[in-house]
């Protein structure tokens, strides 16, 4: 019988490797995976590859996670904004390395390692500094760069709701990156709040099928940074 529904975050996350590539969900503070991300810094994995869209907020969730200095690379496309002092310090120290993607071309390349593309010719970056040493080409009068895919070992995804077959749903903004990211990694791992029992997610609005996720862990549903839903008193 088909059960995903880990016990617990540690759980989930007890045989992430060291080197991993880790695709984290979210955009700005909306949708990133934090009890996930607070497991990772507890179960202890180190020179990892982080993709993002952003690159930490404050000291929490994957400010928190850069901050124990066992993040060797961030690819993200908006690294720096007014409180990412985290990353900040780290990149200028030379303590991470970065690489920067534009935003469609991330969520694209992501996709593609799902979708099984091997590469993909595109018009953003070309005659920039993004596309310094990428193979070029003109398509119909128009200069593309090429792109390849960016797969992850892990994929750390926050959903709204689940089954124990893994399918998933998302809360409005907060799927951004979740759907592409999920299909694009060897081991998917997501949090969501509600566990419907099989048969009672209607199959037309699932966003995630189950196929592309290995694990799911329940967690309570608490107010983040950025407002949403009040702590329970």
């Amino acid at each position: 019988m088909i059960n995903k529904i880990a016990a617990s975050v540690a759980d989930a996350l007890a045989d992430v490797r060291d080197g991993s590539t880790v695709l984290i969900g979210g955009f700005g503070t909306s949708g990133i995976p934090a009890e996930l991300i607070d497991g990772l810094i507890e179960q202890g994995a180190k020179d990892l590859v982080v993709v993002n869209n952003n690159a930490g907020n404050g000291d929490t969730g994957l400010a928190a996670l850069l901050k124990t200095g066992r993040v060797r690379k961030v690819i993200c496309s908006f690294p720096r904004q007014a409180d990412s002092h985290v990353f900040d310090g780290l990149y200028r120290s030379g303590k991470l390395e970065l690489e920067l993607v534009a935003q469609g071309n991330l969520a694209e390349r992501i996709r593609a390692a799902g979708a099984g593309i091997g590469a993909f010719f595109c018009p953003t970056g070309f005659g920039t500094e993004l596309a310094e040493g990428k193979e070029t080409r003109e398509i119909d009068g128009k200069q593309y760069v090429l792109e390849y895919p960016i797969h992850g070992d892990v994929a750390l995804i926050k959903a709204e709701a689940g089954d124990r077959w893994g399918n998933l749903t998302y809360r409005m903004a907060a799927r951004n990156f979740g759907p592409v990211m999920a299909t694009a990694a060897e081991l998917t791992i997501a949090t969501v709040h509600t566990l419907h029992e099989l048969g009672e997610m209607d199959p037309e609005a699932i966003v995630t099928p189950g196929i592309f996720v290995n694990r799911i862990v329940q967690i309570p549903r608490v107010a983040t940074q950025a407002g949403g839903f009040k702590q329970a008193a």
